[in-house]
């Protein structure tokens, strides 16, 4: 597999910032392999991600950045610069519905999420068999509801041992504390089961039937404090009818969520997600 260097950033849009970059690029004897760009108009905000194929550069990752900094002071940038040789660390969190952790490490043993799945944290058993087929470590961890300060302080440690980049709520109903949403911002990836910002909170497929919805979907966003409110990487739909009852719906919804989870956890991990307030840019 090749190695690469990536290279996001966000920063106020002016002249230059492209043919800087590239630019500096270019004088490390760097190959661009993949360069994406977006002008915000309406914010006056330009974002961009670039892949670099490593071995052109004859450089550690941490020489280029130190070698790069004066340009991202330059032009003011929020960046980073990362190794693709270096693995995320994923913890998947799930309670008693198993479609999207099951598709998630099938996907994961597949290769096709760059990855290390580090653990599955449930506030149930019935999924243990599942993750420890593919030799994943299972945590139990009963989720007290007259005593979740608790619960969720045993979730933290589990994470931070862990050392988790990625916290994927595969359809883990329940609700994360303020703490645990401030301390891992940007961190946590949510799958809900409606096309938000419709039918938030519990039961979404049977608010949307009594509404008489002719679509569905399901939206993977980032958790924030504020549920189901945080910024949304990915949605997609699956159009219904009258005929259809609320089990129908289900049905279908399952099938639109793993699909959405699994493309929204994808492109977070090969950076290609760029949070900018409560939106995103997303160079899929």
């Amino acid at each position: 597999m090749s190695h690469y260097y990536r290279l996001v950033v966000s920063c106020p849009d002016q002249v230059g910032i492209v043919a800087r970059v590239s630019g500096f690029i270019a004088q490390q004897g760097g190959s661009i392999t993949e360069a994406s760009q977006h002008s915000d108009l309406q914010t006056g905000r330009f974002f961009m991600r670039y892949e670099i194929l490593a071995d052109s550069l004859g450089m550690s990752v941490e020489t280029l950045r130190s070698a790069f900094e004066p340009i991202a002071q330059e032009f003011s940038m929020q960046w980073a610069l990362m190794d693709t040789q270096k693995r995320r660390r994923v913890i998947l969190m799930v309670s008693r519905e198993s479609h999207c952790l099951v598709d998630l490490l099938y996907r994961w043993q597949a290769g096709e999420l760059d990855c290390d799945i580090a653990g599955v944290i449930s506030n149930h058993e019935d999924m243990r068999s599942i993750a420890e087929w593919y030799g994943i470590p299972y945590h139990h961890v009963p989720v007290d509801p007259n005593n979740k300060e608790a619960s969720f302080a045993q979730v933290q440690e589990l994470i931070d041992n862990a050392r988790a980049d990625c916290i994927v709520l595969a359809r883990y109903m329940q609700i994360l504390p303020p703490s645990l949403c401030e301390r891992y911002a940007g961190q946590v990836i949510n799958i809900h089961h409606s096309f938000l910002p419709s039918f938030a909170g519990a039961k979404p497929y049977h608010q949307a039937y009594e509404r008489g919805v002719k679509l569905i979907g399901a939206t993977c966003h980032y958790v924030t404090e504020e549920l189901d409110a945080g910024p949304i990487i990915e949605q997609d739909i699956h159009r219904v009818s009258h005929c259809h009852t609320p089990t129908d719906l289900v049905r279908f919804g399952r099938d639109v969520e793993k699909a959405v989870l699994a493309r929204g956890l994808r492109w977070h991990l090969e950076d290609r997600v760029l949070i900018h307030g409560n939106k995103t840019v997303v160079f899929s």
